[in-house]
């Protein structure tokens, strides 16, 4: 029987996923806007918007899907909080051996879940480059991507990014999935007052060719709003996105707060 599968935007990177009922929420930023943040190698950054739906508004979450625990952008305070609460969360290995009772996965390792609600339920570790090329990979620090299967998928799996610009880590996934639905962390992060423009996401040209590589049949772009150091406004991404009607039919934007049906 084919999933019933909707997707909620609440918070940057924050989305509420829910397959037959069961309910996943990823990368959870719950805090309001206002302060100022410490990311680590010298980053700061001031959040700029609040989450659609309050923390305690939220129920019955049965999985998080954390990219990486180390920004805050990605796991605020009150999004940290809440995510322990939940029966599993499932991140990088560092994320594993900093916090207790989360799963680590390295890159392309898997995890089944056992739930009667989505038969087959499996996750995939994906890789991701969450830092400019000539940047090492310890300054920013480990993140990875998911792929989300289940039996009865009939047009592929779904793929959430993580922070990542585009690499060939993700022609590596395309090699290996095909591509239901793509989910990217988009908005073209940069410090600019440590490594100039260097970008740390993808902006609109790394989202196109991610999307022309993967050739997902939704596109769905989130994390591009919300705090000071995103890059590309948003007007930009969705003019860079108009101008492709291809790409255009097949991507969704997000309204936060308001469930959208995938199927």
């Amino acid at each position: 029987m084919k999933a019933t599968i909707s997707i909620t935007h609440i918070d940057t990177a924050c989305v509420l996923l829910e397959i037959n009922g069961y309910r996943i929420l990823t990368d959870p930023t719950l805090d309001e806007a206002g302060k100022l943040y410490y990311h680590g190698s010298g980053s700061f950054s001031r959040k700029t918007g609040s989450p659609a739906i309050n923390d305690s508004d939220l129920h019955d979450i049965d999985l998080v899907l954390l990219s990486h625990h180390q920004h805050k952008d990605n796991f605020d305070i009150r999004g940290k909080a809440f995510a322990l609460t939940v029966p599993i969360i499932i991140s990088t290995e560092a994320a594993s051996r900093e916090i207790s009772g989360i799963t680590g996965l390295d890159n392309w390792e898997s995890i089944e879940i056992k739930t009667p609600k989505v038969p087959g339920l499996k996750i995939t570790a994906t890789p991701a480059q969450h830092h400019p090329w000539w940047i090492p990979e310890f300054v920013a620090g480990k993140v990875i991507g998911f792929i989300i299967e289940f039996d009865g998928q009939e047009n592929g799996v779904i793929y959430i990014s993580g922070d990542t610009v585009y690499f060939k880590g993700i022609d590596e996934v395309a090699k290996r999935f095909r591509i239901d639905t793509g989910i990217f962390h988009v908005g073209s992060v940069q410090f600019r007052y440590l490594t100039g423009f260097g970008q740390y996401t993808m902006d609109s040209k790394d989202l196109i060719r991610s999307a022309e590589i993967l050739n997902p049949n939704t596109v769905i772009p989130i994390h591009h709003k919300g705090w000071s150091h995103f890059k590309e406004k948003e007007t930009a991404l969705h003019i860079a996105i108009r101008k492709l009607p291809a790409l255009l039919n097949k991507t969704i934007f997000l309204s936060s707060g308001i469930p959208t049906r995938l199927n």
